[in-house]
């Protein structure tokens, strides 16, 4: 017991064997228990592996971020069980405190992240439609499906809209595919968002940074591999032709996932997003033909409202308008509503997430490293279906791989138990289209969900069952990850780069070839090889003309910079401290004082002049 966790004192049989020599105590002191002075001082002092006779790292050291993990020892699932479940009273009481307080910061760390899908909606809502809507080639297809779930915050959005447009004959579902191709990649931005708040440790950031775009990697692999074949095969469009039946479902009511109807419900008081007129928007309609908001006889709620409403609509199960409706609103009313409650949405992750990794971190104090990893160290298939079954539950990816992400930090998951989880999240993210898509009376929505599934099943095949393959996700996510180590900030640009830059310019370098235009195709072909050459200088100044060492050097210099500004302050009082303790050990007097002692001085002196004459 004592390998597994310190915090435990030895039993008393433990403490009986161990002999204890009278020579060793004066005849005036009581007898001690010395197993238990030294499980304390133990407990007291020994806060590093390197002190330990097991060598085996504990939640708490001080070198806990510098073991690897094929450093890691294997334990058994006796120390698991023991460590698990083998407590006392006290512990249980304090335990079940504990799981009360994470439960508690869970749910609303859910919250957060359904105000932030919603308010996304409201804010981007309209320019999401309107890209959604454009018939494009499927380059452009995957950037919009992209940039639309990074204003929507949500890939099941995307994809439901995807299928509302294929279902009404505005776009095609070859092209659908290629969105829901970009909806994959745009889905990871949110964990990604989430890794930030370790910004103020750089051993946890290094971990959830890696973490959260292991996500990322794989699914901008899945894309490069599988983009070109689609467009040269359509072997997705294919299989999916002949699985579809010979006829649609009857429609049905859509489904809903447990984890939705519990925090639903608040959110919905909080803020909702009118889905609906994203669609229309799509479709072709304006967002200006729902403004402004007229509820009937100024009454605010779902019966007189209904069908009047804008970005911001009311809730029908409860008949309740939220907190943010207002009658009379123009959308950029509505649009302000929504940011507003995006910044408090964030406000609430960050709260949340603070709470859910300081509890945790307390809750695993002491705790040995083997332990836990013997216990989160599954089988990748079988993390593959749990990931799959909690991303069902909770009908979002994002939150699935959100949640983790801050284990991942802690050191509670590894990233190599991360990538079939989040694999499995991916997986389980098609299923909740595929339940819609079955109680809907179009063929189009079912077979545009089941290409969702074959992409993601189809990039698992490509880069998970090969040892060799799956090293490359996880060695770009531990690069990516290294990168923080060195400035914190590197997250923020590579948000921008990856999710905003990057997109829109590959979004409008195809819109050039769009235009029917000589011009516009001659420009297009220019960009083209213009960029083309300044990808081919790029990797040619930084693996010949040191360009790595270059930019690690600056991204060093600007975090060293900050630590710099940021302890300046409490450098300049230290050297005050020690100046005053160096004047008082010398003897010397400040030269404030002197130089006061001279002005009186010297005033003494003038008097007394004055006197004389």
């Amino acid at each position: 017991l004592s390998l597994c966790n310190h915090n435990f004192p030895l039993p008393r049989s433990e403490s009986r064997r161990r002999p204890v020599h009278a020579a060793n105590m004066s005849a005036e002191e009581p007898e001690k228990n010395f197993d238990e002075e030294e499980q304390a001082k133990d407990a007291k002092e020994i806060r590093s592996r390197k002190e330990r006779m097991t060598g085996s790292t504990h939640f708490g050291d001080t070198d806990f971020f510098e073991e690897q993990t094929e450093e890691i020892g294997d334990a058994t699932w006796g120390e698991v069980c023991t460590t698990c479940c083998i407590h006392t009273p006290r512990e249980w009481a304090i335990i079940f405190a504990g799981l009360c307080l994470l439960f508690f910061f869970l749910y609303f760390f859910l919250l957060g992240l359904e105000m932030l899908g919603s308010a996304a909606k409201i804010v981007g809502g309209c320019t999401a439609g309107n890209i959604l809507g454009d018939d494009t080639n499927p380059v452009a297809a995957m950037m919009i499906g992209i940039l639309a779930t990074v204003l929507l915050q949500s890939s099941s959005t995307t994809t439901s809209i995807v299928v509302g447009l294929v279902g009404g004959n505005v776009i095609g579902v070859r092209q659908a595919i290629y969105m829901i191709m970009g909806a994959n990649i745009g889905t990871s931005v949110t964990n990604t968002i989430v890794a930030m708040g370790h910004l103020g440790n750089g051993d946890e950031l290094e971990r959830a940074f890696a973490g959260a775009t292991v996500h990322d990697m794989f699914n901008y692999l899945s894309v490069i591999v599988l983009l070109p074949i689609e467009a040269a095969t359509g072997y997705l469009y294919r299989i999916t032709s002949a699985m579809l039946p010979d006829q649609g479902f009857e429609k049905g009511d859509k489904w809903e996932g447990p984890i939705k109807k519990i925090v639903s419900p608040l959110g919905n008081q909080i803020i909702k997003a009118n889905k609906d007129l994203i669609k229309a928007v799509a479709k072709g309609e304006l967002c200006d033909d729902y403004y402004p908001v007229n509820c009937t006889d100024g009454i605010v709620d779902y019966k007189h409202c209904k069908g009047e409403w804008g970005l911001i609509a009311c809730d029908k199960s409860s008949g309740k308008c939220p907190a943010f409706f207002q009658n009379g609103a123009t959308q950029k009313d509505d649009q302000v509503s929504g940011g507003v409650c995006l910044f408090l949405s964030l406000v609430i992750l960050i709260v949340c997430l603070i709470g859910l990794v300081s509890l945790l971190q307390r809750m695993l104090l002491g705790t040995s490293t083997r332990v836990i990893y013997k216990a989160t160290n599954i089988n990748g298939y079988l993390a593959m279906l749990l990931g799959m079954g909690i991303t069902i539950l909770v009908q979002s990816s994002s939150i699935t791989t959100s949640a983790l992400t801050p284990l991942v930090g802690m050191g509670v998951i590894q990233l190599e138990q991360m990538l079939p989880l989040t694999l499995g999240a991916n997986i389980g993210t098609t299923f909740t289209a595929i339940m819609a898509a079955m109680v809907s009376d179009k063929l189009e929505a079912l077979q545009t969900a089941l290409a969702h599934l074959f992409f993601n099943l189809s990039g698992i095949l490509i880069w998970y069952p090969i040892p060799f393959m799956r090293q490359v996700p996880l060695n770009a996510a531990r690069r990516l990850g290294k990168a923080t180590r060195i400035w914190r900030f590197f997250p923020v640009v590579y948000i921008i780069v990856m999710f905003f830059i990057m997109p829109l310019i590959f979004l409008g370098l195809s819109s050039c070839f769009e235009q029917d235009s000589k011009g516009f195709t001659v420009l297009g072909a220019f960009l083209c090889v213009i960029i083309g050459l300044m990808i081919l200088y790029f990797f040619y100044w930084w693996y010949k003309k040191d360009g790595k060492e270059k930019c690690t050097m600056c991204m060093s210099n600007r975090q060293r910079q900050n630590d710099y500004q940021k302890a300046l302050p409490d450098d300049m009082e230290y050297i005050k401290k020690e100046l005053a303790r160096l004047r008082e050990h010398t003897g010397l007097e400040d030269e404030d004082e002197e130089v006061e002692e001279k002005d009186i001085e010297g005033g003494k002196q003038e008097e007394t002049s004055e006197e004389e004459a």
